[in-house]
C-alpha cells in the first residue's frame, strides 16, 4: 500500500513488504517516542521536547515533518508569531498504539528492569509481574 494511501498500490522504495515499508516511517530511534508521547496526551513542542530520551530539538522537528506527511499526525496552530502548533494523532497514528503495547509486552518479558511510563508520560513505574498484571497496560 502506499504511504499516504490505504487502497492503491505503489512503486515502494525497497520491497512491497509491510514491515519495511512501516520502519521507512517509524523505523528511528525516535519516531515512535513521539508517537508514545501524543497518546500520552502531550501536545506541544515544547512538551514533546520535554521527554525523558532528550530528543535533540532538530531531530523533533524533523520527525514532527515526517510523521504529518505520512498522515500519522495532524498540525494546528494556536499562535502565528512565533508560529506554534498542537499536534494530535490522526485514526492512523492511533493505531500504532498497539504497536507500542506489543513492545511494551514484549519489553516486560523480555527485558529485566524495565520500566514503562505512567499516562503522563513523566514519571516510571515499574511494570507488575505477568502473574499479577490483570491489563491496565499502556503504551510506555
Amino acid at each position: 500500500m502506499a504511504i499516504g494511501s490505504s487502497n492503491s498500490a505503489q512503486a515502494f522504495a525497497r520491497s512491497a513488504c509491510a514491515i519495511a515499508n512501516t520502519l521507512d516511517i517509524v523505523g528511528d530511534k525516535w519516531s515512535l517516542l513521539v508517537v508514545r508521547d501524543l497518546l500520552h496526551g502531550k501536545r506541544t513542542y515544547g512538551e514533546l521536547a520535554d521527554s525523558p530520551e532528550r530528543i535533540p530539538t532538530n531531530i523533533l522537528a524533523e520527525r514532527l515533518k515526517r510523521l504529518e506527511g505520512a498522515g500519522i499526525i495532524v498540525s494546528r496552530p494556536y499562535q502565528e508569531r512565533p508560529r506554534r502548533c498542537v499536534y494530535t494523532l490522526t485514526a492512523k497514528g492511533n493505531a500504532l498504539g498497539e504497536v507500542l503495547l506489543a513492545f511494551v509486552r514484549w519489553g516486560k518479558q523480555h527485558l529485566p528492569g524495565t520500566l514503562a511510563m505512567n499516562q503522563g508520560g513523566t514519571r516510571a513505574v515499574k511494570r507488575r509481574s505477568r502473574a499479577g498484571a490483570g491489563g491496565g497496560e499502556t503504551a510506555s
